[in-house]
């Protein structure tokens, strides 16, 4: 399910410029005359639809006293988080690791009122992404069983973005056309001619916002609940028109 929502629009006067796609060589720009008035409106269009896809991160983290022993522990436990994704379906593409950490940690010693070498920490994380968003929960729950001891997400998305753009697209050229041609009316003039147009995209606006969560396997007694709710995505089209009058018109 798909649904478009108008958000903003603004109007203001402008020059003209006409760049056109560059060939075996850079073309130049061209600029066409205009010798009535130019507006330029600029239309954003949300679209708001359904997710087929979540983005969740799950991490490890290990302490030890020596770097080497802090490493091979993490390590062993994220070894067994990735079996559990395997397990669950998730193909191998759909894993990737954001990042690995070693770090030393010190406690402040208030008599002696210096740092206190204690160990190292290591940490370990993964993106993971799910094509059965209902499966999102059951997969949590199985990441902590697994080891897991921080998540966050869950983070939505659409896998083709593409239809909800077109659709945003295509409504905010009938809405540009529409004002273009209110203006004309007011201003006196019979139609808008298009003398140039372009574009920008805008990304996921995700619900509910990500968040981070620390847990551990004993926390968890059934699969967190998931809603999944909608994912906004959008564009925003600038459009320069000419106003004008029909040949003959006085």
């Amino acid at each position: 399910m798909i649904r478009t929502t108008a958000l903003a629009l603004t109007t203001s006067l402008a020059a003209l410029t006409l760049a056109l796609p560059a060939a075996t060589q850079a073309a130049p720009n061209i600029e066409i005359e205009a010798s009535g008035p130019v507006i330029e409106l600029t239309i954003h269009e949300s679209v708001s639809a359904e997710p087929d896809i979540v983005s969740i991160g799950a991490g490890i983290s290990t302490e030890a006293r020596t770097a080497t022993e802090a490493l091979r522990l993490n390590s062993a436990e994220m070894v067994k988080v990735i079996e559990q994704l395997k397990k669950l379906g998730v193909p191998e593409r759909d894993i990737q690791t954001t990042g690995i950490n070693l770090n030393a940690m010190y406690d402040y010693d208030q008599n002696a009122r210096r740092q206190v070498f204690r160990g190292y920490q290591a940490s370990n994380r993964v993106s993971v992404k799910l094509r059965k968003i209902d499966e999102t929960g059951r997969v949590l729950d199985a990441l902590v069983a697994a080891g897991a001891t921080d998540l966050n997400g869950p983070s939505f998305g659409l896998e083709n973005d593409e239809p909800a753009k077109d659709s945003a697209r295509k409504r905010a050229l009938e809405r540009a056309a529409a004002r273009a041609e209110d203006y004309a009316r007011q201003l006196g003039y019979d139609s808008a001619r298009v003398l140039a147009i372009s574009e920008s995209m805008s990304g996921f606006s995700p619900m509910p916002e990500r968040a981070m969560l620390r847990a551990s396997a004993d926390m968890v007694s059934a699969a967190p609940p998931v809603q999944p709710g909608m994912v906004a995505t959008g564009i925003s089209i600038t459009i320069q028109y000419e106003l004008v009058k029909s040949e003959g018109a006085a």
